[in-house]
């Protein structure tokens, strides 16, 4: 939700006037508690936003009256503290898309969410409106540190949108958003639509459990004569290789050419976006040119605590070199356990081998059973650790509150207040935890409505989705976790935290509205949470005998995990390479997408790239985080520090509670975020260069044993 949204609704407010489309008679905004009823989205095509020349004549003269009558303090603080009702229709509208079972609720969710954003698109472009933003900038001193930043990001929001170039430059700018949009769209459309698939004969090369995953099928050309002269077809499996089905089938067949056929398919489909992942570089490309920057990259992390990819790479080059030696020695390790183990005298290790010899040297290693990991973490214990979290960290509790008639999407979705016995409640999170057809594939955090102060004594409470994909059962105890799904429920849950925690004054800078290399870091640390025992044994009990988990099973899991964690980041390193190559400067080295993605797996990895592969044609992280994946890197150092400071001691205390709570998640986006981590943990937590910001890695070199080969690369910058 753009600030300009926001600055129309209350000057509108402020002249008093009849403001249809912002009523709740005409739709807006719908709330979480009125989706079961289509009206709200349908409501919204027929308000006065649809009428977008007679909107841009009254824009312009409140735009003009504001500047001629009121102080800047009054302007800023109307254009901030605005009644959120644009903001639910976005996020309402957004999570609805995403979870809704009726298809109808999801067409009407696309439509008003076209509506919306074409209504935007007018406030966005006009320039009565910004030049009372700068008019209200140049007089903003005397405000407070939120209302100045809130400004300043104001005016960034509209020349971001290119509100100060020149009307043809300006319409091409809004037609390559529309194109980008339109592309984005196809490539994700292109990822289900045409998910690839691998025909394996015969049968047998499928083991049974993994039959869950493939579907039987039979061929004519090769027949099988019994005993009694029957001519029966052949059987075998075919696999359809979408992602997970991908993921399942590395780790778990034995098959060196069944893994091989998958993985080459896998990576190689939609063979369309590959086409289209050009031209949406290249659209990205002009846009950025058009706004005076030399690529893309540079004018997506300009906002950011990076500032530039100069230091973005910087970064990551050193992050590259850090964890060199180590991922070898790994590699090393798993060809001589494939080699040894399983009598591969010749063999070196392949792409599709990855999965599978890591899972089989851990599972040996560790003597690790997954069902008997899963055994400890229902569903019911998984929701008690999370009341374990609030209650120790921040003295507050969960209660389920009863959903009203018509209030949840799902019969299933849970709704609990976060209440503090001295503040009363805090904000309010509905659980929707269990798959079903059409649901969003993963997990996910959506804000509802965001945190705002409406007067000094009243507080508007932050409201908040958090979203999951677990086995549907009717009872939560039924359900039984493996360990990387708690895991990213508290990744999730760390998320929720940032939001109903929060305390800004005005929405925009409510929870997780922050830049985008800030956004991760509350997520990331509470992962840290699920694998310490401490932590553990206090929720994580067997479903049926309500034994403890034991301390020596915690060490095995967090001993399988640490086995390959190198390589695994060595990984994340290289995405984010990918990701700003691809959105440097054009053209781009080594030629196509696919030769950039082959040479920086050579230089920055172990494994080989398999010809003929197009792995970047479903990351779809290149849309949504488009030379912005480096900040889970950013994330994943600055919680390492967090946690060792100020959490690894007394993880549980509530003096650590709240130090995050008072100096870090009630912030939002309302603080410098350089600030606020510095007031965390003090000194060290980051260091300066070339005018950005780059986290400090020794926490996290520290944790993953690298502190010789991290301390050598220091000593040779």
């Amino acid at each position: 939700m753009t600030m300009v949204g926001k600055l129309l609704s209350r000057t509108l407010n402020v002249f008093g006037e009849r403001r249809r489309s912002f009523s709740s008679s005409s739709g807006l905004p719908p709330k979480a508690s009125n989706l079961s009823s289509m009206k709200p989205f349908k409501g919204l095509r027929n308000s006065s936003l649809t009428f977008p020349p007679l909107l841009q004549l009254q824009i312009s003269c409140y735009a003009l009256l504001a500047c001629l009558i009121f102080p800047c303090t009054l302007l800023i603080d109307a254009s901030l503290r605005v009644p959120d009702q644009v903001c639910c229709v976005v996020d309402s509208a957004e999570l609805c898309r995403h979870t809704h079972p009726n298809r109808e609720f999801l067409q009407e969710a696309n439509k008003a969410s076209f509506r919306i954003n074409e209504y935007l698109h007018y406030l966005n472009t006009n320039h009565d409106l910004y030049n009372a933003v700068k008019k209200a900038e140049q007089e903003c001193h005397m405000l407070s540190e939120e209302a100045q930043r809130g400004v300043r990001n104001l005016r960034a929001d509209f020349e971001r949108g290119g509100i100060h170039l020149s009307p043809e430059k300006l319409h091409r700018v809004n037609s390559l958003n529309v194109e980008i949009s339109q592309l984005s769209r196809q490539y994700n459309e292109n990822i289900v639509m045409d998910p690839g698939n691998v025909d394996i004969y015969p049968s047998s090369r499928i083991p049974k459990s993994l039959h869950y995953l493939v579907k039987p099928i039979y061929r004519s050309g090769s027949s099988i004569v019994t005993g009694s002269n029957t001519v029966l077809k052949e059987k075998g499996y075919q696999i359809t290789t979408d992602p997970q089905t991908v993921a399942a089938i590395l780790q778990h067949s034995s098959d060196d050419e069944v893994r091989k056929m998958v993985y080459i398919q896998g990576n190689s489909v939609p063979h369309a976006n590959v086409e289209v992942l050009r031209r949406l570089i290249s659209a990205r490309h002009e846009i950025a040119q058009m706004m005076g920057c030399k690529s893309y990259a540079e004018f997506a992390v300009k906002p950011n605590m990076a500032t530039t990819p100069d230091v973005v790479r910087s970064f990551l080059l050193e992050m590259s070199k850090m964890v060199q030696a180590k991922s070898k020695e790994e590699f090393e390790l798993l060809t001589k356990f494939k080699r040894e183990t399983f009598g591969r005298s010749d063999g070196n290790l392949r792409a599709w081998d990855e999965a599978y010899y890591m899972t089989m040297m851990k599972s040996s290693t560790y003597k690790l059973d997954n069902s008997v990991v899963a055994s400890y973490f229902s569903l019911s214990n998984c929701i008690e650790g999370l009341k374990v979290l609030v209650q120790s960290l921040f003295g507050a509790t969960f209660h389920n509150i009863p959903l009203e008639p018509g209030e949840s999407w799902d019969p299933q979705v849970l709704k609990l207040s976060l209440h503090h016995p001295e503040e009363g409640d805090l904000g309010y999170l509905y659980l929707d935890l269990y798959s079903r057809k059409g649901k969003y594939p993963g997990c996910a955090h959506f804000a509802i409505k965001g945190g705002r102060k409406i007067s000094q004594t009243e507080y508007q409470l932050p409201v908040v989705a958090l979203v999951c994909n677990f086995p549907r059962s009717r009872s939560p105890s039924a359900v039984r976790l493996n360990h990387w799904e708690v895991e990213t429920l508290f990744h999730e849950f760390g998320h929720a935290l940032h939001s109903l925690l929060s305390r800004t004054d005005y929405q925009h800078f409510s929870g997780t509205r922050v830049v985008l290399d800030f956004a991760e870091i509350p997520s990331n640390l509470f992962e840290y949470y699920a694998w310490d025992y401490r932590v553990l044994k206090r929720f994580a009990r067997h479903y049926s005998t309500g034994e403890e988990i034991p301390r020596k099973l915690v060490e095995s899991m967090k001993g399988a995990k640490d086995m390959f964690a190198t390589t695994d980041l060595q990984r994340q390193i290289f995405y984010a390479l990918v990701d700003q190559t691809l959105f440097g400067e054009q053209p781009l080295p080594y030629g196509d997408t696919s030769s950039v993605v082959a040479e920086l797996k050579r230089q920055h990895t172990c494994w080989e790239h398999v010809e003929g592969t197009h792995w970047e044609a479903r990351f779809s992280h290149l849309l949504n985080y488009g030379a912005g994946y480096y900040s889970y890197l950013y994330a994943k150092c600055f919680a390492a520090t967090i946690w060792k400071k100020l959490c690894q001691e007394d993880p549980l205390s509530l003096t650590t509670g709240f130090a995050l709570r008072t100096k870090f998640l009630q912030h939002g986006g309302a603080r410098d975020p350089a600030s606020l981590l510095n007031d965390l943990v003090g000194d060290g937590i980051y260091r300066h260069c070339n005018g950005g910001i780059i986290p400090d890695i020794s926490s996290l070199s520290d944790e993953m044993k690298l502190v010789e080969e991290y301390q050598q690369q220091v000593h040779l910058l």
